[in-house]
C-alpha cells in the first residue's frame, strides 16, 4: 500500500461525490422555480439508492471475476464488500505490517469508494432528460432497474481491466481487454451511457406541457454557474483520479481537463456569438460540461495540445446538437442528449484521431500516424455502449410505465411537481407562509424627516 496513492484517491472520491450536489444546482437552476426541488431531489436521490446498491452487488458485477466473456462480473464475489475489507489494520510496535486486500496500491475499500462515486454521478445524470414531468417514486425504480441492468455490466466491459479488481484472476470487460478501446474516465460508461437512457426515458415520457411553444426559460442563472463551478472542481478527481494514483499521469490529465474545458467554453460562447448575436452566462456553463465530458475519455491519451482541439471542437459541435430536439422533436429537457451523449460521442471517437504516443496510454491515433486501427476501435465501444443503453432503457421505461406510470398528473405539472410530488416549494414569498421571514406587518416605520423651518421663523 502506497499512502500517497491512498490519500490522493480518498480526496478523488471525496471531489467527485461533490460532482452529484453539483449537477443537482446545475440541473436545478435551468427548470422553471416550481420544479427545482424535484428536479435536485433526482440526483440527490441518486446518492442513497446507488450507494446502497453498489455495496450489496453493485461492484461486485462492475469488478467482480468476469463469468460472461467480458460482459459481467460476478454478483456474489463481493456481495456485500466481503473480500474487499478485512486483515489487519493497524499494525502495533514490533508487530506485522498491514494486511488488508488492495486494488494496485491502494486499499480496495478506497477503489469501491471511488467508484461508487462514478455509479452515482451517472444515474444523477439521466434526470435532466425527464424535468418537470416525472414521478419520483417511478425515478427511482428505473434508476435502481437501470442501474443494475445497464449501468453495472457497462462499467464492467470498460472500467474492469486485468489485475484491477481485488482477487479477480479473469480477463476482465470486452471494451477494455479485447476491443482495447480507450476510455480513461468514463465517456462511454458514464457519459453516452447516460445520454442515450436520458433520450429513451424522454421519448417513453413524452413532451411537458406547452413544450416547444411556451417559453420554459431557467428559472435561476445563479444556481446553474455555480453547479458549473462544482462540477469542473470534482471533475479533477473524476479525470486525475482514474490514474488510481498520486503519479505522472494524474498529472497530465489533470492539464488536459482544464485545458479541454476552458477551450470548450470559447467555443461554445462562439457559437452563440456568431449565431444569437450574444453569449451568454447559460452557454458558458453548458460549454464547460461539454467540455469536461468530451475530455474524460481522451485525456490520458491526448497532448495538452491535443486537449485543446477536442475541447474546442466539442463545444461547437455540443451548441449545436442541443437545437436538434427541436428538429426531431424529443423534448429532453436540459439538454443531456445534446451535451453527455454528444460530448461523450466526440471525446471518445477523436481518440482515434488525437491520440499520441507521447500521452500516457501509448497509442497514435490517425493524425499521429496511427491510421484507422485505433478509431474503429473507439467507434465500436462507443456505439455498442449507446446501442444497448438506449435499449434496455426503452425497455426499462415502458416497463415502469406499464407497472406505476411514470407521469404526474396534469394539474401537478401545471401548478408545479414541487408540491405535487414532494409538498414543498423552492420559493416562498408569501407573508402568510414566510415561516419567520419579515412581512409588511411587521417592519418598522419609517420616519420621515420634517422639513426645516425657515430662520427667523422658529415661533
Amino acid at each position: 500500500m502506497d499512502t500517497g496513492d491512498t490519500a490522493w484517491m480518498l480526496a478523488s472520491s471525496a471531489l467527485v461525490l461533490l460532482m452529484t450536489p453539483g449537477l443537482a444546482f446545475f440541473y436545478g437552476g435551468m427548470v422553471r422555480s416550481k420544479s427545482v426541488l424535484n428536479m435536485m431531489m433526482m440526483s440527490v436521490s441518486a446518492l442513497g439508492l446507488i450507494g446502497v446498491l453498489w455495496v450489496l452487488y453493485g461492484y461486485s458485477m462492475a469488478f467482480g471475476a468476469d463469468i460472461g466473456g467480458g460482459l459481467v462480473g460476478n454478483p456474489g464475489q463481493f456481495l456485500g464488500l466481503q473480500g474487499t475489507f478485512g486483515g489487519t489494520y493497524l499494525a502495533t510496535e514490533g508487530g506485522p505490517a498491514a494486511d488488508i486486500p488492495l486494488v494496485a496500491t491502494i486499499p480496495a475499500t478506497v477503489f469501491v469508494a471511488f467508484q461508487a462515486m462514478f455509479a452515482i454521478i451517472t444515474v444523477a445524470l439521466i434526470s435532466g432528460a425527464a424535468a418537470d414531468r416525472l414521478r419520483f417514486g417511478p425515478w427511482l425504480l428505473f434508476a435502481g432497474l437501470w442501474a443494475t441492468i445497464v449501468y453495472f455490466p457497462v462499467a464492467h466491459w470498460v472500467f474492469a481491466f486485468d489485475g484491477v479488481t481485488a482477487g479477480a484472476d479473469s480477463a476482465g470487460g470486452w471494451i477494455a481487454n479485447q476491443l482495447k478501446a480507450i476510455d480513461f474516465a468514463g465517456g462511454t460508461a458514464v457519459h453516452i451511457n447516460a445520454g442515450a437512457a436520458a433520450l429513451a426515458l424522454c421519448l417513453v415520457l413524452g413532451k411537458r406541457r406547452g413544450w416547444p411553444k411556451e417559453p420554459m426559460r431557467p428559472h435561476n442563472l445563479t444556481l446553474v454557474m455555480l453547479g458549473a463551478g462544482l462540477l469542473w472542481f470534482g471533475w479533477f478527481g473524476f479525470n486525475a483520479g482514474s490514474a488510481v494514483a498520486s503519479n505522472g499521469i494524474a498529472g497530465i490529465t489533470f492539464v488536459n481537463t482544464l485545458v479541454a474545458t476552458s477551450a470548450a467554453m470559447l467555443a461554445w460562447l462562439l457559437v452563440e456569438r456568431i449565431r444569437d448575436g450574444k453569449p451568454t452566462s447559460l452557454g458558458a456553463a453548458s460549454g464547460i460540461v461539454a467540455g469536461l465530458v468530451a475530455i474524460t475519455p481522451s485525456c490520458s491519451s491526448v497532448s495538452p495540445i491535443g486537449a485543446i482541439a477536442v475541447g474546442a471542437i466539442a463545444g461547437i459541435l455540443c451548441a449545436l446538437a442541443v437545437g436538434l430536439k427541436f428538429r426531431l422533436g424529443f423534448d429532453d429537457s436540459l439538454d443531456v442528449v445534446g451535451v453527455h451523449l454528444v460530448g461523450g460521442l466526440v471525446g471518445t471517437l477523436l481518440v482515434g484521431l488525437f491520440a499520441t504516443t507521447s500521452a500516457p496510454a501509448g497509442v497514435d491515433g490517425l493524425f499521429y500516424g496511427g491510421g484507422f486501427d485505433q478509431l474503429w476501435r473507439q467507434a465500436v465501444g462507443a456505439f455498442a455502449v449507446l446501442f444497448y443503453s438506449f435499449v434496455i432503457s426503452l425497455i426499462l421505461a415502458y416497463l415502469v410505465k406499464a407497472v406505476t406510470g411514470l407521469r404526474v398528473t396534469e394539474e401537478s405539472e401545471v401548478t408545479g411537481i414541487d408540491e405535487g410530488e414532494h409538498a414543498e416549494t423552492g420559493y416562498d414569498f408569501s407573508s402568510l407562509r414566510a415561516g419567520g421571514g419579515l412581512s409588511h406587518s411587521s417592519l418598522p416605520p419609517v420616519k420621515v424627516p420634517a422639513e426645516p423651518v425657515p430662520a427667523g421663523k422658529e415661533s
